[in-house]
């Protein structure tokens, strides 16, 4: 098959999980022609996507969330506001990844959780199957189990997520354990899309404490706790564009410009990882054995952490309380074996799903959204 990828560009998960996918592909005999990515003003596009992806990259304006003032959690309030103002620039984004759909002849399109894809097969149906991937999918999952968080948020969540996949023939929903299909919702339940240098890596069990924050705001609070604990050393990653490549605050604490061969060397090596609650991070941390701090930035991350918590894989809080974090490792924590299991057969369960895709027929999807 020849296959298009759309891939929503915020934060580091959906991009890694794109470069795996064009590599199972690939191997089995498929063609990754192009990968459309969502940008924004904020954001950028990490380095090394460009350096592994093998596909031509192209860019299209699309929706994002806008932090707080003190740039932690996400602000809804500013993000609808800012994007109802962009809405012009995004119906031609849409009509952009329609002409990118017909010109590049795919036989799939592939969708990891970009909103406007959903948006571009609600205004022009095209004919050419597409799937949709991402661990939020299971959110619409009939089994999946919510934390006790704003209602309203939670159901906000959901519709976001259906608007993603509108005339997705199947949802592959990234899950950290096995789930019954939920045939009526078209979703499938499979294994995370780990990277091959994830699933080779040999892990060790250093000194200092790992850490990876969606928001540079929280630096602020990673540097007030290293005041009271100078003696831990800290190697944190964060995506801020005026700083230097590696910013070194003294001898223990420095903070990392995102990059993810480098991020990857500091997970396999560390102590603990402390973590914005990204799906993708804390799957490579469990799958490593590394206990886990969350902080949530937003209601999709407070789902990952309460999912992640769920099976003893770390702890959750408000802030980088890091001494918990080691008192959890030196008390509590014990690897889920299981979990290595489940990753490790992930190839053969997505090629299944995608290998057999044009079988399945189109969900009814004004019933989904409103549902």
């Amino acid at each position: 098959m020849k296959v298009l990828f759309i891939v929503q560009g915020e934060g580091r998960g959906h991009l890694t999980q794109a470069i795996t996918l064009e590599e199972i592909l690939r191997r089995n005999g498929h063609e990754v022609v192009e990968v459309l990515v969502g940008k924004s003003n904020t954001r950028r596009l990490p380095g090394f996507f460009n350096r592994s992806i093998q596909a031509p990259v192209k860019r299209f304006l699309s929706p994002n969330f806008l932090p707080t003032p003190a740039n932690k959690r996400v602000s809804m309030s500013r993000s609808i506001a800012y994007n109802l103002m962009q809405v012009p620039a995004y119906l031609r984004s849409i009509c952009y990844i329609h002409r990118r759909i017909h010109e590049t002849d795919a036989d799939l399109v592939i969708n990891f959780y970009e909103l406007l894809t959903g948006l571009t097969y609600l205004f022009f149906r095209p004919s050419v199957p597409q799937i949709s991937v991402g661990h939020q999918y299971l959110f619409l999952h009939h089994d999946f189990e919510f934390p006790q968080k704003n209602p309203m948020s939670l159901l906000m969540l959901r519709f976001f997520t259906r608007l993603t996949c509108i005339g997705a023939k199947e949802k592959l929903a990234l899950s950290f354990r096995p789930m019954e299909t939920d045939e009526e919702a078209h979703i499938r339940v499979v294994p995370p899309l780990l990277r091959r240098e994830v699933l080779c890596c040999e892990a060790a069990s250093g000194e200092y404490v790992h850490g990876y924050m969606v928001n540079a705001g929280f630096g602020e609070s990673i540097s007030q706790w290293h005041e009271q604990h100078p003696e831990v050393p800290l190697h944190f990653f964060w995506d801020k564009p005026d700083e230097l490549e590696v910013c070194r605050m003294d001898e223990t604490l420095s903070f990392h410009q995102l990059d993810d061969e480098k991020f990857l060397r500091y997970m396999s090596g560390c102590r603990v990882y402390a973590t914005t609650a990204g799906f993708e991070s804390v799957c490579e941390a469990m799958y490593l054995g590394k206990p886990l701090l969350m902080v949530p930035a937003h209601i999709e991350q407070d789902c990952n952490a309460y999912d992640a918590a769920r099976g003893g894989a770390g702890i959750i809080s408000d802030n980088f309380e890091v001494d918990r974090l080691l008192e959890f490792a030196r008390s509590e924590y014990q690897p889920e074996e299981n979990f290595r299991s489940w990753v490790l057969s992930c190839e053969w369960r997505l090629l299944n799903c995608i290998e057999t895709a044009e079988g399945i027929g189109f969900v009814n999807d004004y019933k989904l959204i409103y549902e």
